[in-house]
């Protein structure tokens, strides 16, 4: 009589198992019966046991559990003996840990087992149910009876809080193929045959009929004997594996699978498009026969001593470890990868046309919204994007290998500066010089590419809007540079003041629609102070400051009126002058006698703007008749009135040569 903690057994088994393994394991223990009865193939009946109401779907009622019989040798004192010893070496030889049957008890309440075997006194039956406390065996009882078959029926009755999902018999029967394909495939042994049945009536599936030659849903494809077989490395030496691939039709939302198999058993799975993208989708097959065309999946078995010999207690995991194993030496990665590479290799010309589909809409969106990536999208490996990848997913493997390749080049050159042999120096500078030029290439196209569409938004902003009115300056100021900000807290990419002048994207410091001493003090629209690297000459005795008011597009309310964007352009030019001002952060504007002032007004040029020029500020139209200018001396103030066409005419006019080399 065991004496066990049965529950704490019990609760310490690992995951990885789910509730199809009590039902795997009472098969494989049924075929194992068989064989030794050494009497023919023989014959398993798994019968779907059902409780509860039926549901308004399907029309069926719940799984409760299972009794699985066989025409196999029984439970002899042998077989008794093994089933109550706990890690039992019974079944050594054919895999077996002597722990598989408290899987069981992990997901249902009650295993009872009923058993006709035979002995020198003739043939026996015996009852007996699995305990719960400390015994194994409880509830036993044999009897003598007149005659065989023997056999046994283990029935695992009520399903515990894990939720079985699958109803339909076709269902429950797919899964189970899949997980016995092992032993269903095995050239060695015949495989017995295993019927699925239905406690409540209908139809019953025999799971060998999946790979027979008039009902076929399972078939094997054949592989060259270099991609069935493959080495891997270990401390100790090679390690040989095989693996076996497998179409599975009408696969009912199946998806493409590897499973490693230890002792003819499924122990862990995994998706083929964890490592080759193309494998997401179903595959379609257009039958030649007259047949339907159908669908189908692939499945990979991967077998191996080294899977038998590191299968875990339970069979749901192995010891190795899943990404590295410096103990055992090879990972669970390592072998599922080959397993992917022999699956590919199966399929491969319908892998090449999906590659393909994919590499030409990766083309697609790099010709038609991001040219910047030009040369990466013929130099970048694209397997690891997903079959049908999104622009964002496209982008982000852009951005991630150039920030790779960038990274390589900030190596490479710290490698060469580091380098005290100068033989070799003259060719290795000429390679990395190129791999800078071609990553800058690369980001002045993405550069150049984003002005285009920042001056198409900027035209589009200037048109009038679905009430027939025009935006206000604000809108348009937004786009030149956010209001209330300044460059201690805006970043030069956050800005397009290029659009002004090219030169603007070299200041120092710069203040927008904000108060230049804080609080209530007066603001410009935009102010700039540029570095002295600006002027033309080393000896510029200052440096110059630049101020802008936007006016409203076709807005002219301003002439006249207190608001003269002339008259405040003068007033804070000599605020200036004064030394009324500092920066927000109270830092000192250095301003000398000779510092010069720029001015800028912008707005449309109306009749009512241009009489206002021409009569009261005496302004000189430009000779494109699209801005005004003038010099006042006694401030060493420049002003332009410009029209917003003209901003816009002149930005694009300045790009429109690289535009025209992008095509854009």
């Amino acid at each position: 009589m065991s004496n066990i903690h049965i529950p704490r057994v019990v609760k310490n088994i690992r995951s990885g198992t789910t509730v199809y393994t009590p039902v795997i394991e009472l098969v494989v223990n049924a075929i194992q019966a068989i064989a030794e009865a050494g009497e023919g193939t023989g014959e398993i009946r798994i019968k779907v046991l059902r409780a509860g109401d039926q549901d308004l779907v399907e029309r069926l009622r719940a799984v409760d559990g299972f009794a699985v019989s066989d025409d196999g040798v029984g439970f002899s004192d042998k077989n008794r003996e093994a089933f109550d010893t706990l890690y039992t070496a019974n079944k050594a030889d054919e895999g077996g840990k002597g722990f598989g049957r408290f899987t069981c008890l992990k997901y249902f309440d009650d295993v009872r087992i009923d058993s006709i075997f035979a002995d020198e006194a003739g043939f026996h039956r015996r009852i007996f149910a699995m305990g719960k406390e400390h015994d194994i065996i409880v509830d036993e009882t044999i009897e003598a009876v007149a005659k065989g078959p023997t056999g046994s029926v283990v029935t695992i009755t009520g399903l515990k809080s894990a939720k079985f999902s699958d109803k339909s018999l076709d269902v429950i029967a797919r899964v189970l193929v899949e997980k016995l394909l092992p032993y269903l495939v095995d050239k060695r042994v015949a495989c017995p045959r295993i019927v699925v049945e239905d406690a409540d009536g209908g139809d019953s599936v025999i799971l060998n009929d999946y790979l027979s030659a008039s009902n076929r849903q399972i078939e094997e494809l054949e592989l060259e004997p270099g991609e069935a077989e493959f080495d891997l490395p270990r401390p100790e030496g090679q390690e040989a594996f095989q693996v076996r691939v497998f179409k599975i039709y009408a696969p009912r939302a199946l998806r493409s699978k590897i499973a490693l198999v230890a002792h003819r058993r499924e122990v862990t799975d995994v998706t083929i498009q964890s490592y080759i993208p193309e494998f997401s989708d179903e595959f379609y097959e257009k039958a030649a026969d007259g047949t339907p065309d159908r669908n189908f999946v692939v499945r990979a078995y991967v077998y191996g001593d080294y899977l038998d010999d590191n299968v875990s207690l339970e069979r749901g995991a192995f010891d190795f470890g899943r990404e590295a194993d410096l103990f055992l030496g090879i990972s669970q990665t390592q072998i599922e990868a080959k397993a992917a590479a022999a699956a590919r290799s199966a399929v491969g010309a319908e892998i090449s046309t999906r590659r393909e589909r994919k590499a030409q809409r990766v083309r697609d969106y790099v010709i038609e919204e991001a040219p910047w990536h030009a040369t990466l999208v013929h130099e970048t490996d694209l397997s690891g994007l997903p079959m049908n990848p999104s622009k964002l997913e496209i982008e982000l493997h852009f951005q991630r290998e150039k920030y790779t390749r960038d990274t390589q080049v900030r190596r490479d050159v710290a490698k060469i500066l580091d380098s005290a042999d100068v033989s070799q120096l003259s060719a290795k500078v000429a390679e990395v010089v190129e791999s800078i030029s071609q990553s800058s290439k690369n980001d002045l196209i993405h550069y150049v590419s984003m002005r285009k569409c920042v001056l198409d938004l900027f035209g589009r902003s200037l048109e009038i809007d679905e009430n027939g009115k025009h935006r206000s300056e604000g809108d348009v100021h937004d786009i030149i540079i956010p209001r209330g900000r300044d460059s201690d807290d805006l970043d030069y990419s956050q800005h397009n003041l290029w659009i002004l002048d090219e030169r603007l994207n070299f200041t120092s410091f710069l203040t927008s629609d904000k108060p230049i001493n804080g609080g209530g003090s007066g603001r410009t629209d935009l102010t700039v102070f540029n570095r002295q690297i600006a002027f033309r000459g080393d000896n510029a005795p200052s440096n110059p400051i630049i101020i802008f008011e936007f006016k409203r597009p076709q807005r002219d309310d301003f002439v006249g009126a207190g608001e003269d964007p002339v008259r405040q352009i003068v007033r804070y030019v000599n605020g200036f002058r004064d030394g009324e001002f500092k920066t927000p952060q109270g830092r000192k504007i250095n301003v000398e006698e000779n510092t010069p002032f720029y001015g800028y007004v912008v707005c449309d040029l109306t009749p009512k703007v241009e009489r206002w020029l021409e009569r009261e500020k005496s302004f000189t139209r430009m000779p494109d008749g699209l801005g005004w200018f003038w010099w006042f001396p006694a401030n060493k103030l420049y002003i332009e009135v410009l029209s917003w066409d003209k901003i816009l005419k002149d930005a694009e006019m300045r790009n429109k040569v690289f535009f025209k080399h992008l095509g854009i």
